[in-house]
């Protein structure tokens, strides 16, 4: 195998248009494994399969498997070398109190004194928020959720997947009526376009990209049309590359739409058979001619036109949809804005015609599906009664326990409640929000309240535990069982190949220990929590999940033992062109894309959708302006996250060590400032400062990636959400930088 740092995506398997992707056999061990043990990919959220290499009870190696659907045996750079974070030297062992070892009845002594301190108080369930992560496994999401919502009944659940999958979640729900991605990753083997939008796959999803190089490079190629402010590597591997105007999305959108309608290219007969909103959409977008269009976005008209021929003649199109939409301007209205186009082409549920909206977390789709992030478990929907007395009758709680009175708390509400004191209790499972999420110094006050009780779970020490009473250390991926779902839908079964150090616990087995110690009753008296182990978990999820669109029942840890990776919900979703949008299955009643206003039960039954999607629009609202230029962060293909485990690892850490700023030349220039400079980057909020990187950026824009926490690029980041998705905006602050020492 080629040096993966050198050369990320590795050799090309080229194939034509139906053809299967050729297998390509991905290792790399540091000894030679006695066995290998079945898991899936952690630092992205492709879904890898990958087997671990083990030797002496310690991990050795990796390897792609080339029998499972989503890799054909290609690994990521992540993959290859990630691993080897599992066995640094300072991994946690032991739980802390107050920065003091000790052991695990202490330390849960502790929480759970406080919890039912908390309890006890009049609306004690309003004291407790729970803060959660996208790398868990669903066995032990769906254990929080079920503490969280039956035995606490708080609706103050969510996790760092707001920051990154929330828009997903939220524009599949408002055209389809529940969440799950209506296309699969073979939908590349098929297409004759892929659009990307705001999706820097080449470095986020990297064996995505190698299945659409290798198509790329086989014959009947299809065509790539790619939206994004920077010369990312799927913007040079683009036949037409729109280097957008930050914030400008939506107007894009709105004009590209107009467009496929002006031109005939719209399948009237799907349109009229599948869909409802089309006079309104047309109204809408009626308002974004090409030359608006091109003012707004400072785009050239001819590109634009070239860009909405691609869109519009094609006989099968794949969308996929990432941060450069989710963390923008109007989000959510940008994202079902491609899900619009879609409905308008037919370009749904057939090979090679299909829409990802991406997830920017292996187990994010967990999250989702399990109610770990706020959300009902089995896409069930919070404002129908009916499905809470389902939920109630699974669980056997009263269903006014299960709070439904409000939209779920989301997270960066949470955050607002426990800065105001309101919630006095957040657990922080697996994530490190002092350095990922925005403002990063009112995190940080935030934390430091003497008043806010914080019990951190994770495998390292962070800039978060660092603020924890109690720091409980996990297992991690490799030392523990369970399943996770990838953006596909996907699922993947990851056993235990080695034993955790010391005495850290799974997830699970610490979410189990609170709820026995909490000792959580349903209302015949018995156990909440009745299961004990990974499998039993996953059983007690398939029965909450049975005849929901993420049903789980026929997908046991027998057959993805025997079988790999499996889909729910088949390949596709929606062949038919029937959608989950009946007013007593969809999981939302929608929401006003520009206000975020919640539709009530009366007006969604008044519209009899009966199956039919959604055609939404919103009219395009500029950004508000303050400094020269605009700052998008965003991720490199070495690192993950706040690199608590990528910048543990040697190759990995060398390749990309420390952070950087990538300026335009012209905008150098004008600045005095030279390629390797290190320069100060200010917003209201805060500054960091870091090298320059010279770029074919758009003029006016520059980019930091978020992963350093030494000089974090949410420093510069205001606390400010779209109001669908309620995702924040980390591709739009305005920034201005200038030359350290001038």
């Amino acid at each position: 195998m080629r040096d993966r740092i050198e050369d990320p995506w590795g050799d090309r398997t080229p194939y034509g248009a139906g053809e299967s992707w050729p297998v390509r056999a991905d290792e790399y061990a540091v000894e030679a494994p006695e066995r290998w043990v079945p898991s899936a990919s952690l630092l992205h959220s492709n879904g890898d399969a990958i087997d671990i290499g083990v030797r002496g009870g310690r991990m050795v190696g990796v390897r792609g498997r080339v029998t499972d659907r989503v890799n054909h045996g290609r690994l990521d750079p992540k993959d290859v070398y990630g691993w080897q974070a599992n066995a640094s030297a300072d991994r946690l062992t032991r739980p802390l109190l107050h920065n003091r070892e000790v052991g695990w009845d202490e330390a849960m002594g502790a929480v759970v004194a406080r919890a039912k301190e908390l309890a006890a108080t009049p609306g004690g369930w309003g004291r407790f928020g729970f803060y959660t992560t996208g790398q868990l496994f669903a066995e032990e999401y769906y254990t929080l959720g079920v503490i969280g919502k039956a035995g606490l009944g708080t609706p103050h659940m969510d996790g760092n997947t707001r920051l990154c999958t929330a828009t997903s979640a939220a524009a599949l729900k408002e055209s389809f009526g529940t969440d799950g991605q209506p296309g699969s990753y073979t939908d590349v083997d098929h297409c004759d376009a892929i659009a990307l939008w705001g999706h820097n796959v080449a470095e986020t999803q990297a064996v995505l990209w190698m299945r659409m190089l290798d198509r790329r490079r086989g014959a009947n190629p299809p065509a790539m049309l790619a939206v994004d402010p920077r010369p990312t590597p799927v913007a040079r591997e683009a036949d037409v590359h729109l280097p957008v105007r930050p914030g400008t999305n939506l107007a894009l959108m709105n004009g590209l739409i107009r467009l496929i309608l002006r031109n005939g290219w719209a399948d009237d007969d799907y349109i009229a058979a599948h869909t409802l909103g089309l006079e309104e959409l047309e109204r809408v977008v009626d308002a974004y001619p090409m030359d608006v269009v091109s003012e707004i976005c400072g785009l050239e008209p001819a590109d634009l036109e070239r860009a909405a021929e691609l869109l519009g003649t094609s006989d099968r199109l794949l969308s996929t949809v990432l941060q450069g939409f989710y963390q923008s301007h109007q989000a959510t209205a940008a994202a079902v804005a491609v899900n619009n186009l879609h409905l308008l082409r037919g370009m749904l549920g057939r090979p090679g015609a299909g829409v990802l909206q991406m997830n920017g977390q292996p187990t994010a789709q967990n999250t989702r599906e399990t109610g770990a992030d706020g959300d009902l478990p089995g896409f069930r929907n919070w404002n129908n009664p009916a499905h809470i007395d389902e939920l109630a009758g699974i669980w056997n709680v009263d269903s006014a326990t299960i709070p439904h009175w409000a939209p779920p708390t989301h997270a960066m509400q949470i955050w607002r409640y426990a800065e105001q004191g309101s919630i006095k209790m957040l657990w922080i499972s697996g994530t490190n929000p002092a350095v990922s999420l925005p403002e990063l110094a009112r995190i940080r006050r935030i934390l430091a309240r003497p008043d806010l009780f914080v019990v951190a779970q994770d495998i390292f020490r962070t800039e978060t535990t660092e603020f924890a009473d109690v720091v409980l250390p996990a297992a991690t991926w490799g030392e523990k069982t369970g399943t996770f779902t990838n953006a596909d839908r996907t699922v993947h079964l990851s056993e235990k190949a080695v034993e955790p150090p010391g005495e850290a616990r799974s997830d699970l087995d610490i979410f189990l220990d609170f709820a026995r110690r909490m000792d959580f009753r349903d209302r015949d008296g018995e156990p909440l929590i009745t299961w004990t182990d990974p499998e039993s978990a996953y059983e007690a999820w398939q029965r909450c999940s049975a005849g929901r669109p993420c049903d789980y029942t026929a997908i046991t840890y027998e057959r993805l033992r025997a079988e790999g990776g499996i889909q729910w919900g088949g390949e596709r979703l929606y062949a038919g062109g029937v959608f989950n949008t009946d007013s007593d299955y969809c999981e939302t009643y929608g929401q006003e894309l520009s206000t975020g206003a919640e539709n009530t039960a009366e007006s969604h039954r008044a519209k009899r959708p009966d199956g039919r999607a959604f055609l939404l629009a919103a009219s395009f609202e500029p950004p508000p302006e303050e400094y020269p230029l605009r700052l998008v962060t965003g991720r490199g293909i070495y690192q993950f996250h706040t690199r608590t485990k990528t910048g543990r690892v040697r190759e990995l850490d060398a390749a990309a060590p420390v952070v950087w700023v990538e300026v335009n030349p012209a905008d150098a220039k004008g600045l005095g400032i030279g390629d390797g400079e290190t320069v100060r980057v200010e917003s209201s909020q805060g500054a960091i400062e870091a090298p320059v990187r010279l770029a074919d950026i758009r003029p006016g824009t520059v980019f930091v990636p978020f992963h350093y926490a030494d000089q974090a690029a949410n420093e510069l980041i205001r606390t400010t959400w779209d109001p669908v998705s309620k995702q924040p905006m980390f591709k739009l602050a305005a920034v201005r930088l200038s030359r350290i020492g001038h």
